[in-house]
This record gives structure tokens, C-alpha cells and sequence, in this order.
């Protein structure tokens, strides 16, 4: 099962105030200064909650190979696979432009794909031209993911099983 994972939105809330910064810690895989400073908005939590789950993380996100030298280490997490995004005309309309690549990226496989712009048109794509259950999860950006969204993860897969 593969878990594709967008940063910005489901794991760096837009619109989440500078007051709710998550602190900074000195660990073995993330430095007490980051590197970017939209990692103290992300709950480094979310590593091991996200790795919980179960499936192969695969980062699905424009930050691309930084994800790994800049988030995964942050979230106390490994290097991640990345999707790297074809060069193509923008998709048809309505479409997100991730939503044919990421079909692509899981092949033959289920996916969960947890991002703040998944649409009605986005999961009607999928259900049409991916043959594997697949759950397509839209984040509140203004939060990131929350509890709320767990749930809706872990009750998926544990209903798939």
C-alpha cells in the first residue's frame, strides 16, 4: 500500500499563525536550527504516526529530492521515495495536475494520496482509471493533518483489510 504525501497544506498548514510554531529539538536526525523555517510549523509527530500506518511513504510534493534532505529528517523519518513529475501540457480541466503521474507512480498497486487539493474531479479520474482501491484524501489546509485525518486513514485501511 502506498501513501503518497504532499508538504505544503497537509503537513505545513497555511494560515496556521507564527505563535503556533512547534519547537525546536536537537535530535539525531533534525538539527536545532532548520534549515527552512516552515519546518517549526510542522508537528514532527507526524513522522511516526505516518510511518504507523503501515504503507511505503512517497513523497508527492513540488519540494521534491528536498523533501528528504529538509522534512524527512525533521519528521524523524528515512529518505522517502520521490515522485518526479513528468514535463507535460496541463491536464484537462478540473484535473489536478498530479493525479495522472501519481496513477502512473502506484501502477498495479492501492494508494492513499493525503493533499489539500484533491477534488470531486480528481477522485472521479481515479475510480475510472485505477483498478485498485484507492483513497484520495483532502487535507484542510488552514489545519494540516489532524486527528480527524488518521482516522479517516486508519479506518480505510482497516476496512481494505
Amino acid at each position: 500500500m502506498l501513501l503518497f504525501l504532499d508538504i505544503d497544506g497537509p503537513l505545513i498548514p497555511f494560515g496556521a499563525p507564527e505563535a503556533h510554531a512547534y519547537p525546536v529539538y536537537e535530535t539525531a536526525h533534525a538539527p536545532s536550527t532548520p534549515s527552512n523555517p516552515l519546518l517549526t510549523r510542522i508537528d514532527p509527530a507526524l513522522g511516526p504516526r505516518l510511518a504507523a500506518l503501515g504503507c511505503q511513504l512517497v513523497w508527492a510534493t513540488t519540494w521534491m529530492d528536498d523533501a528528504n534532505t529538509t522534512v524527512a529528517p525533521w519528521l524523524g523519518l528515512p529518505p522517502l521515495p520521490v515522485v518526479q513529475w513528468p514535463d507535460e501540457d496541463e491536464p484537462p480541466a478540473l484535473l489536478h495536475w498530479k493525479t495522472r503521474p501519481l496513477v502512473e507512480w502506484a501502477g498495479e498497486r492501492p494508494f492513499i494520496w493525503v493533499d489539500d487539493e484533491i477534488t470531486e474531479a480528481d477522485r472521479a479520474w481515479v475510480a475510472i482509471h485505477h483498478h485498485e482501491p484507492a483513497l484520495l484524501h483532502r487535507v484542510a489546509h488552514e489545519f494540516g493533518l489532524t486527528d480527524t485525518d488518521f482516522v479517516a486513514m486508519e479506518t480505510w485501511l482497516r476496512d481494505l483489510a
